[in-house]
């Protein structure tokens, strides 16, 4: 019989207190490009009329995940680099895991929800309104919330019902599933195969829907027949496109193959781009690819 642990450390970026500080700056800048960047591509979708469409619904939805999503970890990362204060209470860890498998699997979702919008948008313009429905919309983010319920509770419920006993360090710099599994001093196959399945299906799911709607968008696009209407039609995908190369490359490279609990080092380094990286870019990506958003923001700076 083990005794339960009532706290973890944190142990992932452990170096000199110089390299501790630095971490620290960068951690804390990126955090507030982040929440600056997508509080502002918020206010401009609520502020501008002309963006009350279900592209734009869908963007504001990101924003706010992007949001919750980096402030799950990187305050207290950002605090644990510059204070050194690296311990972590046992609920403490079960709510960073439970909140940022929510909003992360959520994300996924979202996205995958998004690249159905661009195809309804691209390959059937003249239904589009009548599809994308404001009623669809709001079911479509409900039931992305809804499926990140479900992952993070089993996500979180077989993690912590592991022994964790002995070493309380955790190879990382947050409570995430791969890294607290494999602290635990339980036999963890079961959970791992559980991981794998679990999030493989999900990443696996949302990403064939984006496959199959680019596919679909793709032979639109070169079945049109002016270089202008392509044009066009691609600039209102590309930058969905890049968020979701930037989102789904890392989760997979994470969470939907064999051996991701088993390089603890590596994954600390991945982990920045898609906790914080990736929130901070998007807002950058829809502002400087959309000329919409762009015309938003010129109208709003004169006024």
């Amino acid at each position: 019989n083990h005794t339960r642990i009532s706290e973890f450390i944190l142990a992932g970026f452990r170096s000199q207190p110089g390299s501790q500080l630095l971490l620290s700056a960068l951690f804390s800048t990126m955090y507030t490009v982040t929440v600056v960047g997508n509080v502002c591509m918020t206010l401009i979708i609520r502020m501008d009329s002309d963006l009350h469409t279900p592209m734009y619904f869908f963007l504001e939805n990101l924003s706010t995940l992007d949001i919750c999503y980096s402030s799950v970890i990187t305050p207290r990362a950002t605090l644990a680099f510059l204070l050194g204060r690296r311990n972590i209470s046992y609920s403490g860890c079960a709510s960073q895991m439970f909140f940022f498998s929510l909003f992360g699997t959520t994300e996924a979702f979202l996205l995958a929800v998004m690249a159905y919008d661009r195809f309804t948008a691209v390959c059937n313009p003249l239904l589009y309104q009548v599809i994308m429905s404001k009623r669809l919309c709001v079911l479509m983010v409900m039931g992305s919330y809804l499926s990140g319920c479900i992952n993070c509770t089993i996500q979180t419920g077989f993690t912590f019902s592991l022994s964790f006993c002995g070493s309380k360090e955790i190879k990382h710099f947050f409570c995430d599933v791969a890294a607290v599994i494999h602290a635990s001093c339980s036999d963890t196959f079961v959970n791992e195969l559980i991981m794998l399945a679990v999030c493989g299906a999900i990443i696996v799911g949302t990403a064939s829907v984006v496959f199959i709607s680019y596919g679909y968008i793709i032979i639109t696009i070169v079945q049109m027949p002016s270089a202008e209407s392509r044009h066009k039609a691609f600039s209102t995908c590309s930058s969905h496109m890049m968020t979701i190369c930037l989102f789904f490359g890392t989760a997979f490279f994470m969470y939907a193959q064999p051996g991701a609990t088993s390089s603890p080092n590596k994954s600390n380094t991945i982990s920045i781009f898609y906790t914080i990286v990736v929130p901070m870019l998007n807002p950058f990506i829809y502002t400087l690819r959309n000329k919409e958003v762009k015309g938003s923001l010129k109208k709003l700076l004169k006024r």
